[in-house]
């Protein structure tokens, strides 16, 4: 039943290829952006055309805990003698209700890494270890509970 009420954004899940991997502290990332392209017309000083140009998708950005797994290590690009090899995976950011019911999905196409960050260490500090890992991407769709996609992806209106 559609409440119409905000959702929390603390209950969220990273799958990989349909697994899930991960639990992350932040995911931040999913937007959209619109380029603008400016066209002045010859005689018309009052204003600019504003027409719409290529669609923009910032990297996403996830923080974890650093935990004993190697799937992002792994996953991280590797540099040969002539190349850079990396692999690109398509993901899911889940997020969920208070009560684990999948309230809305976000279909990333396309990842791969282009940044890890490991932790800040302090001998006098007792925080959690953090790694950061930043994901380029061709984009994303949202999908919703009961069927239906929304805009964002390629070729989806």
């Amino acid at each position: 039943m559609a409440t119409g009420l905000p959702l929390q954004s603390g209950r969220f899940l990273i799958e990989m290829e349909k697994l899930a991997v991960a639990n992350f502290q932040e995911c931040s990332g999913l937007a959209i952006e619109v380029e603008v392209l400016e066209v002045i017309e010859g005689g018309h000083n009052e204003f600019i055309h504003k027409l719409p140009g290529r669609i923009k998708y910032p990297n996403i950005v996830l923080k974890r805990g650093v935990t004993e797994s190697r799937q992002f290590a792994d996953w991280r690009p590797v540099a040969t003698d002539k190349q850079i090899m990396m692999t690109r995976q398509n993901l899911s950011i889940i997020l969920f209700d208070h009560s684990g019911a999948q309230i809305r999905r976000w279909e990333v196409t396309g990842a791969y890494p282009v940044k890890w960050t490991g932790p800040d260490m302090k001998a006098t500090s007792m925080e959690v270890a953090i790694e950061t890992l930043e994901l380029a991407h061709q984009g994303w769709r949202e999908e919703w509970p009961g069927g239906g996609v929304g805009p964002g992806a390629p070729g989806v209106n």
